[in-house]
């Protein structure tokens, strides 16, 4: 766990002042922590019958579709509004100063898949809330979640109540 703590960047006052940024640039230049990193990510889920892991744009793209490769499953990408070509499902959330929205394909899951989410960090737990939404609404499990940094101050977790998270390292 150590290499992969070594191999975050704290960035103070980014993008703006008082904001501590978790930069993985690092990380992802370290094969070797990268594989730690994605092993530790997909961990506490070994055993547990999961046919896909969804990704949220970008950096979830990078952890998700390696979690994906590793258990040999499905990899669905949760992305940016009019990237993904029609038909698609569209979740909205709340950012700190407005809101986005995630979309994904209709035909991306199906009733019988169980599901791993898998991003870089929980923050407000909106992205992630959103990317439960678009799953359940194909009827398809969460089976988790799994984040490779979670900043605890800023309650996430439980905004995401009463579902199995996974975080990797947590910053205060």
């Amino acid at each position: 766990m150590q290499r992969i703590r070594d191999r975050i960047r704290a960035i103070a006052d980014f993008p703006e002042a008082g904001v501590v940024f978790r930069d993985i640039s690092p990380l992802l230049r370290d094969p070797v922590a990268l594989r730690l990193a994605v092993h530790q990510l997909l961990h506490p889920f070994l055993g547990r019958r999961i046919t896909a892991v969804a990704g949220m744009e970008a950096r979830g793209f990078i952890f998700g579709s390696l979690v994906a490769w590793e258990l040999s499953v499905a990899f669905v990408p949760l992305r940016k509004p009019g990237k993904l070509p029609p038909a698609t499902d569209r979740a909205d959330y709340r950012l700190e100063y407005g809101f986005a929205s995630l979309e994904m394909h209709l035909d991306a899951l199906d009733a019988d898949d169980r599901v791993l989410i898998v991003d870089d960090v929980l923050a407000t737990g909106g992205t992630a809330s959103a990317s439960c939404e678009l799953v359940e609404r194909r009827s398809a499990e969460v089976a988790g979640l799994s984040f490779l940094i979670e900043l605890s101050g800023l309650g996430g977790r439980a905004v995401l109540n009463g579902r199995k998270i996974h975080s990797v390292l947590i910053y205060d």
